[in-house]
């Protein structure tokens, strides 16, 4: 049993109606205000929250989601989407005026509210609508009529004069039908479907409605107290709550009283005065009381203790031990118990002496009570008890047939229960043993385990650090060891094999009894709760169960199994479990976690099936959450997680879940209830959620703003690189200027060049006085200087012109040289005659080849080879000589640096820089590439298509 009140938040002692809403709430009538209750918190409505008065009597849940309210005298109130309207806010409210307080019945949505006391109207609430039914009774000024049921389906309210039969008004019609049963002074009345109770005094008739206007008595019974209330639960079942405390519980239903009849009902609670009782839809049931706030009791310890009502099991059990037939009890005082054919047979064993019970043993009809200072022996059968000796018993533990080890806190010593005769083994504090040998003893001190040799005596330490409670044998050299901090430990004659704690699923590491079951499964006994273990190859099986599942209490002092039933003895009596019923719980928690409302910036939102929405910067969001599972007694947590934001699952105990600054977005939060032994609730509460941006969050702003980003640091580039441009154009058109003055001037240079070799030609006939050959010379020189002053202006010529010009000067030279020399001018097919060249580009290699390659051959005839031919897609040039070479002679030094040359190296330089053409230039010492005398001449011009030179081919 769980009492609520003012500790955990029901600040109120004074309480009235329970009820139930279809989410699972609890919800309180109180004297101050009303409650709701999830599981784990209570939520309190009062003054503040809307109500205009806080003595609540009762509220009731309807389909729609409304919690109608009903507080002391007409000030009547509902609660919608977490506010509560008043008949301040909803003026029809103010319709409703009793002189008595109400009943109210409840019809899905709608409600039918009446007073029992000489009613007048009725009244229907729906949807904030309140509407008003006249009633007609044919009333005599001095009687007094009384209403106790109203049957919506059939439009019949039955009412009681407490001196005629009952009467059925039917509320369209206007009629009234006398009934078959009579109604006498001082009689209540209750009504629940077509079963109505009838109390006086202390009896009560039960009546079954077999039409609307004809009851059939079922059965009555008489109590020997005065009922201060009655109560049908939602199972038929029958509570008479007493006026000096307590309650009385029918266990047969309404339902079964054609067959049954009813038995002598339990009693329970004698300590509190009952104002309600509710059995929820899990059957856990709910007391409400006077000054005591509200009780709580389990569904399965409910119906242990029902079915299994025990007189006297009450006490603080602190130890168990079982023989062939009974259950055998010691508690914390010098009394014990034999439970047997489910009852309890109590054992003085000391009067009025509070020394508890350490350790019992139980063999036939020998029972030996081991207690913090005293050692009795108990015959069952005589009855007999005998006080052995005054000790400090620790622990007894089975030895030999007829005897046992006493761990106490002076020495580990046999008695020998049949002779009654002391043998001492240890002379020192021993907390436990256990035989693991013929003559060997492993014995557990306050801090190590040691083996003992019972013969020698002699000891040598085996766990070191471990203060063992309890030591049991599992199955052949595997033991279990219940320690104090350590949780279990399981051993052989070696050392530790394995170790059980918090960790590996037990509720504690501080364990105090051990029982085995079998070979491979033994039952741990802790102060919160029981534990079974099943040891499997390589990992075992934790359970644990506590009130949950039926014990008396969380604190557990040991227990034993008989059959397929565990004996469990706790704090608060006795626990019978079968054991096939502990484990008929399931894995999961078959409800759903609440979502009471979501909070996103500063708008609360109640109604979680709407679209949810908030927006940047208001972007935090919290999640009130309830998970109204009532058996985990509050131990209730959260696992939680936000799609889309974060997929890893997080688990808080708070109700309230918050994120802060959630980004822009589209979310689900999903979230799981774990309850009693970290159970989950069987699905996930989702509830979709989103956060809207800013405009400079959306994407298409981004979007926007990355292209204007984009075009403004374009601009800044393009103009940096255009000025940048300019300035080189700029530069470029002046060197380019400087470039075209530098050509003219090395045109300006050949011209006159080439007139003086011209003239030292023309002198040198006259000299020899060859006046023919001077006139010959004369006509081709004129047309040599039209030509030359021709192509002086242009930049290009064609490759035709560039042949006959040459033709034209070689002709020239040599005749002045009497035949000296030869040439030839070869033209590849694949060039063509008419593509451009710079203009006056051969000629001064062709004369430097003259001068200084042939004019002073003696042994051979001067040779000059030009040819133009396509190499790789560029025009290629050869001058060729048979001359002395570049590298023979003083002479020849001068012929790769003669004036013509440099100059046409400077007119190369020139049209590279002035029209981007490529123009590469080749001397070479035919001595040196191909073993003969001569220098070879070649000029590589790659075509370029511009439209200012034309270069193209």
């Amino acid at each position: 049993m769980v009492n609520y009140s003012e500790e955990n938040g029901l600040n109120s002692s004074y309480t009235y109606r329970l009820s139930q809403d279809n989410n699972g709430f609890i919800w309180v009538g109180s004297d101050n205000g009303l409650f709701r209750f999830d599981g784990k918190e209570f939520k309190q409505y009062n003054k503040k929250d809307g109500l205009k008065n806080i003595d609540v009597l009762a509220c009731y849940p309807l389909s729609n989601g409304e919690i109608f309210i009903n507080p002391f005298l007409n000030d009547f109130a509902y609660l919608k989407n977490g506010k509560i309207i008043n008949s301040d806010t909803n003026k029809e409210l103010r319709k409703i005026q009793f002189g008595h307080n109400p009943d109210i019945y409840i019809d899905k949505e709608s409600l039918i509210i009446y007073t029992t006391y000489n009613p007048k109207n009725m009244y229907q609430y729906k949807n904030g609508k309140v509407s008003t039914i006249p009633l007609y009774f044919k009333n005599n000024p001095n009687i007094t009529n009384y209403v106790f049921g109203f049957d919506p389906a059939n439009h019949l309210l039955y009412l009681s004069d407490q001196k005629t039969n009952i009467q059925a008004y039917h509320i369209i019609n206007k009629t009234t039908t006398s009934c078959n049963i009579p109604s006498t002074k001082g009689t209540a009345i209750f009504r629940k479907g077509d079963y109505f109770i009838f109390r006086h005094k202390r009896t009560i008739d039960i009546y079954k409605r077999e039409n609307n206007y004809h009851f059939k008595k079922l059965q009555s019974y008489t109590i020997d107290e005065n009922i201060h209330q009655m109560i049908v639960d939602k199972n038929y079942k029958i509570w008479l709550c007493l006026e000096k405390g307590g309650s009385l519980y029918f266990k047969e239903s309404l339902l079964e009283l054609d067959k049954l009849k009813l038995s002598t009902p339990t009693r329970l609670l004698d300590d509190y005065i009952i104002n309600d009782i509710m059995m929820d839809k899990d059957n856990n049931a709910w007391f409400s009381t006077r000054n005591n706030g509200i009780l709580f009791i389990g569904d399965r310890f409910f119906k242990n203790y029902i079915h299994l009502p025990i007189k006297n099991n009450s006490g603080y059990i602190t130890a168990i031990a079982k023989n062939d037939n009974a259950i055998i009890l010691g508690y914390n005082e010098a009394k014990s118990g034999i439970f047997n054919s489910k009852k309890i047979e109590n054992i003085v064993l000391e009067k009025n002496r509070k020394i508890e019970h350490k350790a019992i043993y139980a063999k036939g009809n020998t029972v030996i009570f081991g207690l913090s200072l005293n050692l009795i022996q108990y015959n069952i059968l005589t009855r007999k008890k005998e006080i052995l000796r005054e000790c400090n018993i620790k622990n007894i533990i089975p030895y030999t047939e007829n005897s046992v080890l006493l761990c106490t806190s002076n020495d580990l010593t046999v008695y020998h229960y049949l002779n009654k005769t002391f043998t001492e083994i240890l002379k020192e504090r021993v907390y436990n043993a256990l035989p693991y040998h013929q003559d060997s003893i492993f014995v557990g001190s306050f801090k190590d385990l040691y083996k003992l040799n019972s013969n020698t005596k002699k000891k040598t330490i085996f766990l070191e650090g471990y203060y063992f409670t309890d030591l049991k044998k599992l199955k052949q050299n595997v033991y279990i060891g219940a320690t104090n901090l350590n949780g279990i430990i399981l051993f052989n004659n070696k050392g530790i094999t394995r170790k059980i704690t918090e960790k590996d699923g037990l509720p504690t590491s501080q364990i105090k009894k051990i029982e085995v079951e079998n070979d491979h499964t033994f039952w741990a006994s802790t102060n919160s709760g029981l534990c079974r273990i099943e040891i499997k190859e390589k990992h075992f099986k934790i359970n644990n169960f506590t009130q949950t599942d039926g014990l008396p209490s969380n604190v557990v002092a040991g227990c034993v199994i008989k059959n397929d039933t565990v004996y469990v003895g706790t704090s608060k009596g006795l626990g019978v479990l079968p054991i096939h019923d502990l484990f008929t719980q399931q894995k999961f928690i078959h409800k759903k976690v609440i979502i009471n409302s979501v909070n996103i910036g500063n708008k609360e939102f109640f109604n979680t099936q709407q679209h949810l929405i908030g927006q940047t910067p208001n972007n935090n969001i919290s999640f009130n959450l309830s998970f109204p599972d009532y058996t985990s007694q509050g131990k209730i947590n959260y696992k939680y997680k936000v799609e889309g934001l974060n997929e890893n699952w997080q688990i808080s105990n708070s109700p309230i879940i918050t994120f802060n600054t959630i980004p822009p977005g589209q979310y689900i939060f999903k979230v799981f209830g774990l309850g009693y032994n970290g159970k989950q609730s069987y699905i996930s509460s989702d509830v979709a959620f989103e956060i809207k941006p800013k405009f400079w969050q959306t994407w298409w702003f981004k979007v926007f703003s990355i292209l204007v980003f984009a075009t403004v640091i374009f601009l800044l580039i393009n103009l940096y690189f255009q000025k940048k441009r300019n300035k080189k154009l700029e530069n470029l058109y002046y060197e380019k200027k400087i470039a075209e003055l530098e050509l003219q001037a090395i045109k300006a240079q050949i011209n006159p060049h080439f007139i003086y070799n011209c003239l030292n030609s023309i002198q040198f006939l006259l000299y020899k006085k060859d006046y023919q050959e001077t006139e010959n010379y004369l006509d081709i020189f004129s047309h040599m200087i039209r030509k030359t002053l021709h192509y002086s202006e242009k930049t290009f010529m064609p490759i035709s012109e560039e042949i006959e010009y040459l033709s034209l000067y070689l002709n020239m030279e040599k005749l002045r040289l009497k035949d000296q020399f030869e040439y030839k001018i070869t033209v590849s097919e694949k060039v063509d005659k008419n593509w451009i060249i710079p203009s006056l580009l051969i000629q001064p290699f062709a004369e430097n080849a003259l001068k200084h390659g042939i004019a002073n051959l003696k042994d051979r005839k001067g040779i000059i080879d030009i040819s133009f031919n396509h190499i790789d897609s560029s025009l290629c040039i050869t001058i060729e000589d048979n001359g002395v070479g570049i590298n023979n002679t003083s002479e020849s030094m001068g012929k790769a640096n003669s004036f013509g040359v440099k100059l046409s190296q400077k007119r190369i330089e020139t049209f590279k820089q002035l029209f981007d053409t490529h123009i590469i230039l080749e001397i070479n010492n035919l001595q040196d590439t191909q073993q003969k005398p001569g220098t070879q001449i070649k000029l590589y011009i790659t075509p370029y298509e511009n439209q200012n030179t034309s270069l193209h081919h």
